[in-house]
C-alpha cells in the first residue's frame, strides 16, 4: 500500500509517495520549480488563488507519477498539510468567489482586536485560548464588512486544506483543530464559539462538517482520479494545518515535545496537556492533530512571519548570481557577528510575537566598505536565528522547556549556518530528521485509514540525521542582546 502526502505551501506545492509498509519514502516533488508569487494589492495584505494552488496540486501529483518510481493504483490514501489561517469562500456551486487571505495577511488585525475588547479578554484567552487576533475569523469579518456582495454568495468557509480535499472529493470537511486555528472553537464549552459567532454575526452554516482529523473526509471523485491516474474512491483520510503536520512529521505528539520549522515562515511548536495561553497573545494554542476531549493536546505555537522569505529575498536582491548552497557556504567564511552588520526580519505582515506590530524588516550598520553579499548571507541567517531566540524566550515564559528540539533538515535547516546561529542562540540542542510536511502528511493518512493503529506507529522506524549541540551560546548571547536593542527601538518609533 502506497500513501500520498500533499503539503499546501505558501511558495510551492510538495508531493510525497510514502510505502506504507516500510515508511519509506519513495519519491518527493515540488511544483512549481519557482516561488509562487504572493499579490499584494496593498501594503499589508496578502492573497492567493485557490484555483492556483489545485492547478498545482494537479501539476506536482502527475510530476511524481512520471518519476516511474511507483504503481500509481497502488496508492490506498491520501494526506494533505496546508499553510495555516487562510481564508477560502465558495457558493452552493463549491465555486471560488474570491482569493483566499492567507496567512500572512495583515489587514484584519484591528477587526480582531476590537473582537477581543468586545468578547473580553479573559473571557477570550479562557475560551479561545487566542485573541480573536488576524486569524481566519476575523478575515471573514472583513469581507462581510468590505465586500457584501461576496458574503452573501457564501455557502461554506474553509481553510486551504479543506478546498483542496474538496476538489478531491466534491465534500467539505472541518476538523476542530482546524477551527481552533481560525479562531471558532470553544474549548471551555466543547463547541463553535458562540461569542465569536454573536460578535461578528456569523451563521454556523458557514461551517462545513466537523471530523476528526484522522478520519476519512472523503472520496476521489471519478473524475479527478481519472485525470490523476488514481484509483477511483480512494479517501482523503487526514487534514492538518502544516505546524501540527510538522509536529506530527517529528513525532512530537506528547506534552512537553517541541517541534522547529523555518521555511518561509518560522515556527516552534510544543506540546501541551493543559489549556494555555499568553496573555498577551503572542503565542497561540491550537487543538493538536491527536487531540480529543478527554485528552487534551494542545500545539502552542509560536510564529514568526518574516523567516526563510528574508534569505529569499537577499538572494532575488544580490541579481540570483548565488544559489542557496552557495550562499550558506559563502556566510560559513563570515565570523559570527557579520562584522557589525545586523537584520531583523520582519518583513512579511504583522508579527504576533510583536503583539501584532508592522515592524517591518532592517539592516542595521552596513559599511559600504567592508560589507559584501557574503556578510548580507550571515547577517540575515543570525537575524532569523534571534527572532527565534526572542520568540523561544516567550515560550519559556509559558511553561515550554525542552531539553531538545526535533527540526526537518529542510529550508534554513539544511545551511549549517543557520543551524548553528539556532542552536547557539537559544542555547538548547536540536535533532535533524530526513523528512518533511508532505512526508507526514502521507503518513497522516496511513494513520487516518487505519494503516497505523496509532500516530506513534507510524514513526516507529524514524531515528535523527544527527544531534546539532550548543558550542559558542556566550558569543551568540552577546550578539543577542544587540540585535534585541534594535528591535526595541524599532519597536518604538
Amino acid at each position: 500500500m502506497l500513501l500520498l502526502g500533499i503539503d499546501v505551501g505558501t511558495s510551492s506545492i510538495k508531493v510525497a509517495i510514502v510505502d506504507a509498509q516500510t515508511q519509506q519514502c519513495i519519491i518527493s516533488v515540488q511544483y512549481p520549480d519557482t516561488e509562487t508569487g504572493i499579490t499584494t494589492l496593498q501594503k499589508g495584505w496578502a492573497e492567493q488563488s485557490p484555483e492556483m494552488w489545485w492547478e498545482n496540486v494537479q501539476q506536482a501529483v502527475i510530476k511524481a507519477h512520471a518519476s516511474k518510481k511507483y504503481n500509481s493504483q497502488d496508492i490506498g490514501a491520501i494526506g494533505i498539510a496546508y499553510q495555516m489561517h487562510g481564508l477560502v469562500c465558495v457558493d452552493k456551486n463549491q465555486q471560488v468567489l474570491r482569493d483566499s487571505i492567507i496567512w500572512c495577511d495583515s489587514r484584519a488585525v484591528e477587526i480582531g482586536n476590537k473582537a477581543f475588547d468586545a468578547i473580553g479578554h479573559e473571557k477570550s484567552l479562557q475560551h479561545l485560548l487566542n485573541s480573536p487576533g488576524n486569524f481566519t475569523a476575523a478575515k471573514l469579518a472583513w469581507v462581510k464588512q468590505n465586500e457584501p456582495e461576496i458574503f452573501a454568495q457564501i455557502d461554506k468557509i474553509m481553510l486551504p486544506g479543506d478546498f483542496i480535499a474538496m476538489k478531491l472529493t466534491g465534500q467539505i470537511t472541518t476538523s476542530v483543530s482546524s477551527l481552533s486555528e481560525g479562531i471558532f472553537w470553544d474549548f471551555k464549552n466543547q463547541e463553535l464559539s458562540q461569542d465569536v459567532f454573536d460578535y461578528f454575526g456569523f451563521d454556523k452554516g458557514l461551517i462545513p462538517e466537523v471530523k476528526e482529523v484522522f478520519t476519512p473526509h472523503g472520496n476521489v471523485q471519478a473524475s479527478v482520479a481519472e485525470c490523476l491516474s488514481l484509483k477511483t474512491g480512494i479517501p482523503v483520510s487526514y487534514k492538518a494545518g502544516d505546524q501540527p503536520n510538522n509536529a506530527l512529521s517529528l513525532n512530537v505528539l506528547e506534552p512537553g515535545e517541541v517541534a522547529a520549522t523555518a521555511g518561509t515562515s518560522g515556527v516552534i511548536y510544543g506540546v501541551s496537556n493543559q489549556l494555555v495561553y499568553d496573555h498577551q497573545s503572542r503565542i497561540n494554542s491550537f487543538a493538536h492533530v491527536n487531540f480529543t476531549e478527554e485528552r487534551k493536546r494542545i500545539g502552542v505555537l509560536l510564529c514568526i512571519n518574516g523567516t526563510g522569505i528574508l534569505n529569499s529575498w537577499i538572494k532575488n536582491i544580490t541579481g540570483n548570481t548565488f544559489s542557496y548552497p552557495e550562499m550558506n557556504a559563502a556566510a560559513a567564511g563570515i565570523a559570527p557577528g557579520s562584522n557589525g552588520l545586523q537584520m531583523l526580519p520582519f518583513g512579511n505582515g504583522a508579527e504576533r510575537m510583536l503583539e501584532n506590530k508592522l515592524v517591518q524588516s532592517h539592516i542595521h550598520n552596513i559599511d559600504f566598505n567592508v560589507h559584501k553579499p557574503a556578510h548580507l548571507f550571515r547577517a540575515a541567517q543570525e537575524g532569523i536565528a534571534f527572532a527565534f531566540r526572542y520568540g523561544f524566550d516567550i515560550m519559556r515564559e509559558n511553561g515550554m522547556q525542552p531539553s531538545v528540539i526535533r527540526a526537518g533538515k529542510a529550508n534554513m535547516f539544511l545551511s549549517d549556518v543557520f543551524t548553528h546561529c539556532f542552536v547557539n542562540a537559544t542555547n538548547v540542542p536540536v535533532e535533524l530528521y530526513d523528512c518533511d510536511g508532505s512526508v507526514g502528511a502521507a503518513k497522516g493518512a496511513g494513520i487516518g485509514t487505519g494503516f497505523y493503529k496509532t500516530p506513534k506507529e507510524a514513526f516507529s522506524n524514524s531515528t535523527p540525521l544527527n544531534l546539532v549541540e550548543p558550542t559558542h551560546a556566550k558569543v551568540y548571547d552577546e550578539l543577542y542582546g544587540q540585535w534585541k536593542g534594535l528591535l526595541a527601538k524599532n519597536m518604538a518609533v
